[in-house]
């Protein structure tokens, strides 16, 4: 069976991997195989490590969703990577699909999100309200192709369904997530979400690390490559200065 997911980045702290659509980071009542599990099973075959593998968990996507997901591999690195992830000392950007294009080439979206965690379904309103958080992000629109339209996110907070429901809420529901507006789904499940980029120094090794995680083998998804080429150059200056 072909791992749901590649290695982009590993040594001895920390391990960043590229998760397929549908796979659970974490586990929840369904029971079924998650993320940690699969990459637990990796670093014990490929390190022959006896006993119980130490894995800790970052962050998360969710399971409709593909990507980078980083994990640490010592208490160590957790410890220092939940502090840049606290400090928002981590650039994250993102690519989503929509059916309509937003009225804006570039903005900012600011809600205040509440999350009903019964349904598992998150609300967003233009003010503060009770048990509200605030979530911001930055989104850029990058071409068109076959009437879909390419965005990239950058989120500057990390709350749950965060991206979706924000371009929900301006219009712009991704495709394939009938949970937030789209009007019908993928055929695999998935949504069009990809955690396309991650940059930061490393907690340890002080060095900067850069992740691209290639998209997932979907005709669909490959044809936007043909958008990315031009934004290649410009994104790693911005990154790496």
């Amino acid at each position: 069976m072909k791992k749901p997911f590649q290695v982009i980045y590993e040594d001895n702290h920390l391990i960043i991997v590229n998760k397929a659509a549908g796979v659970i980071v974490h586990a929840d009542k369904t029971g079924d195989k998650t993320l940690e599990d699969y990459v637990k099973e990796y670093i014990k075959e490929k390190y022959n490590k006896p006993g119980d593998v130490f894995l800790g968990t970052v962050h998360r996507l969710d399971r409709p969703v593909s990507g980078l997901i980083i994990f640490a591999r010592t208490s160590k690195g957790l410890e220092r990577m939940n502090k840049l992830f606290k400090k928002r000392d981590i650039q994250k950007t993102y690519w989503a699909v929509t059916k309509r294009k937003p009225e804006k080439k570039k903005g900012k979206l600011t809600h205040y999100l509440v999350k009903d965690h019964e349904r598992n379904v998150v609300t967003a309103h233009d003010f503060p309200v009770e048990n509200a958080k605030k979530a911001e992000l930055n989104y850029r629109y990058l071409g068109t192709i076959n009437k879909y339209h390419l965005l990239e996110i950058e989120p500057i907070t990390g709350r749950p369904h965060q991206i979706r429901v924000q371009l929900a809420s301006m219009g712009c529901p991704i495709k394939g997530d009938i949970k937030y507006g789209f009007d019908r789904p993928n055929k695999d499940a998935s949504i069009n979400l990809h955690s396309r980029r991650v940059y930061f120094i490393h907690p340890i090794k002080n060095e900067p690390v850069l992740c691209r995680a290639a998209l997932p083998e979907d005709p669909f998804w490959e044809e936007f490559l043909t958008l990315d080429y031009e934004n290649i150059k410009d994104e790693t200056m911005k990154f790496l200065h």
